[in-house]
């Protein structure tokens, strides 16, 4: 495990931090009384993303290291910028950190804390876990994501507990989970309703989740805690290829998430800021609905919908 556990003791737990560039990164680390596998955890790798952050927060809290075989490693605080800006790219260098991995030491303020998470989290773990949301500017489902091409990724995404599973054939680059993939680690993410609050019915998913993901990888004892599942996605889910706004203006949708559609279908209109129409907006495909511009107000370019198949 890359990240030095010497503080730590077996049995305990400890709060400290890690420098990735000039930037301070807040680490918690659960290290149980007896060797075992690495889970690794990160959260507000978006700033503007809250769920996983309080999610990691409250685990942290409960988790008993001393019936703990392994080691639970998370960084619930992963883009400080980013985070105390309350944005999703950092006011840094105007970066997406989400896009930068794996980043390099003596690059750009996000390319050196992508650089410092990958090499002093993520890439000594067993299993890697990170927890998204749709932030201030979309809603998606409450949901795990997982790699259709990895068979231990797709058993964790089962295993995790979460209403939605989206299973994606390929991995883009420049994520953390695609920096996780490069190294052979299995990997989840997740997303949520977003909109700056941490509603909690996602709060909840992501504490079980977490837990059932120590109890598949054999972290910890107990029968995971199931829950009914409401829709199996597949697809890329890259919301860069969503349907875009062809100008600024005020969007309304005609869809919610998960419903279905047919291509052609009305998805939602364009308005300028006298309420006259600038664009009609129809679904691209056939499908489930993965992804709604949910903050009305956008700029030209920005992700407004995004449609995808259903496994």
């Amino acid at each position: 495990m890359p990240v030095t556990l010497d503080r730590c003791a077996p049995g305990e737990k400890l709060r400290t931090s890690i420098f990735c560039g000039a930037v301070e990164v807040p680490l918690l680390i659960v290290r149980g009384a007896r060797p075992g596998p690495v889970l690794a955890l990160t959260a507000a790798v978006h700033g503007d993303e809250y769920e996983g952050v309080r999610a990691i927060f409250e685990v942290f809290e409960e988790l008993d290291a001393a019936v703990l075989a392994g080691v639970l490693v998370a960084a619930p605080v992963a883009n400080p910028p980013a985070f105390w800006a309350g944005t999703r790219m950092s006011p840094l260098d105007g970066a997406n950190l989400a896009r930068v991995f794996p980043g390099r030491a003596d690059g750009t303020a996000s390319e050196a804390l992508a650089h410092g998470l990958g090499e002093q989290v993520i890439g000594g773990a067993d299993f890697y876990l990170d927890l998204h949301s749709g932030g201030v500017g979309w809603t998606m489902p409450s949901m795990a994501g997982y790699d259709a091409s990895d068979e231990r990724s797709r058993a964790g995404a089962f295993a995790f507990g979460a209403p939605v599973i989206w299973g994606h054939p390929s991995t883009p680059p420049g994520r953390t989970v695609s920096f996780a993939k490069s190294r052979g680690i299995p990997f989840l993410y997740t997303e949520a309703r977003g909109g700056a609050r941490v509603h909690p019915d996602d709060l909840a998913m992501m504490k079980r989740g977490i837990r059932n993901l120590l109890r598949h990888i054999g972290a910890m004892a107990g029968e995971l805690e199931c829950s009914p599942l409401r829709a199996h996605l597949i697809g890329d889910g890259n919301i860069d290829e969503s349907i875009l706004a062809p100008a600024d203006g005020f969007f309304t949708p005609a869809v919610r998430i998960l419903d279905r559609v047919r291509r052609g279908d009305g998805a939602g209109r364009l308005l300028d800021i006298r309420g006259e129409t600038i664009a009609e907006l129809a679904a691209p495909r056939d499908g489930i609905v993965g992804l709604v511009r949910d903050c009305p107000m956008v700029h030209a370019g920005e992700p407004l919908l995004l449609v995808t198949s259903e496994a």
